[in-house]
């Protein structure tokens, strides 16, 4: 695949963590409509990637209150939803979009088709207290690691609830998650024991592989994992580096080391790729989005610490849609 960046926009979730002047001038373009949206690489270059917006709550995506929820309002007193410390996205139908979140122990849904959101936790209200990871199959059901309760969830299509996932197999410390869309098998990063877990969609283990080390196909306490095209590609945390597997889980490839300059991994977190192949890693210490093309050779740089539109404070997860819409939990 070539290292061509087309034209992508960037949707941006930010945590309440952050400020709400930040939100406000996402979510008011009239009173700052002075404020201009970034975009990468910086003129006089070609913009190849541009910010699109940034929300913390329901009515800052666009979701406006109905009528009975105005009375509800009047009568108990209004409810404030918001993100708080937002770990992952997914998106699903190009409609929903739900956001993992520890600082409300539970997943947001926002639903801007049918103007709604909802909080989204456990069977009988029960706290998800560690979401750290999400994933969509081809059907439009969600599944949500939990690392504290050592569980997958899944978010049924259509459904209200996280109903947990049956699994022959215990995890010790769950966390990344992908879906292959043709088989439905899952694959499951544990942290703890610095593997991958393959699931049929039954639940039933199929393969794991990797163990604890620093040579290729090794992990030091590998968190998320991304998918495409039959390849899998794992941020391997502790060796500060990506690497790539097939979905048997033979080894291909890696990229990456230790740093703190351009194409250096300080604390690589989500990873993701867009449709020309091109590789998405964030890094929570540098604060950035790093572009890699398919081959690992470092593109360009997204972001950087602040709290203006387009800069970042302890970033984590990324998902990136098949409209190619980038959503980043900052």
């Amino acid at each position: 695949m070539s290292g061509k960046i087309v034209q992508r926009s960037v949707f941006i979730i930010m945590s309440v963590l952050i400020t709400t002047l930040v939100l406000a001038c996402a979510g008011n373009s009239k009173k700052h409509s002075n404020i201009s949206k970034p975009v990468w690489p910086a003129p006089p270059a070609t913009a190849k990637i541009a910010f699109e917006q940034s929300f913390s709550t329901p009515e800052e995506f666009g979701i406006e209150k109905g009528f009975w929820q105005w009375i509800g309002d009047f009568v108990f007193g209004a409810d404030e939803y918001r993100i708080i410390r937002p770990m992952a996205i997914v998106t699903t139908e190009n409609r929903h979009i739900f956001v993992a979140d520890p600082g409300v122990r539970g997943i947001h849904r926002f639903d801007r088709k049918d103007n709604s959101y909802r909080l989204i936790k456990g069977i009988n209200g029960l706290d998800l207290p560690s979401p750290v990871a999400l994933a969509s199959d081809s059907k439009g059901n969600v599944f949500i690691t939990d690392s504290k309760l050592a569980k997958l969830f899944v978010i049924s299509k259509g459904k209200q609830l996280a109903q947990p996932v049956e699994l022959d197999t215990e995890l010790q410390q769950p966390t990344g998650i992908t879906i292959e869309p043709d088989s439905g098998d899952m694959y499951l990063v544990d942290t703890r024991q610095h593997q991958i877990l393959v699931f049929n969609s039954s639940g039933q283990l199929k393969n794991r592989f990797g163990k604890h080390g620093i040579q290729a196909g090794e992990f030091n306490y590998p968190t998320l994992i991304w998918q495409q095209n039959g390849t899998l590609f794992v941020t391997d945390a502790l060796n500060f580096r990506i690497q790539l597997f097939d979905l048997e889980g033979d080894y291909i490839s890696s990229f990456g080391q230790a740093g703190q300059s351009s194409g250096y991994q300080a604390r690589p977190k989500g990873v993701a790729t867009d449709a020309d192949g091109n590789i998405y890693v964030v890094d929570s210490l540098l604060n950035n989005i790093q572009l890699f093309d398919a081959s690992g050779q470092y593109l360009m740089t997204i972001g950087e610490r602040g709290q203006l539109p387009g800069q970042f404070w302890l970033p984590t997860g990324i998902y990136i849609s098949s409209s190619q819409k980038i959503y980043v939990a900052d």
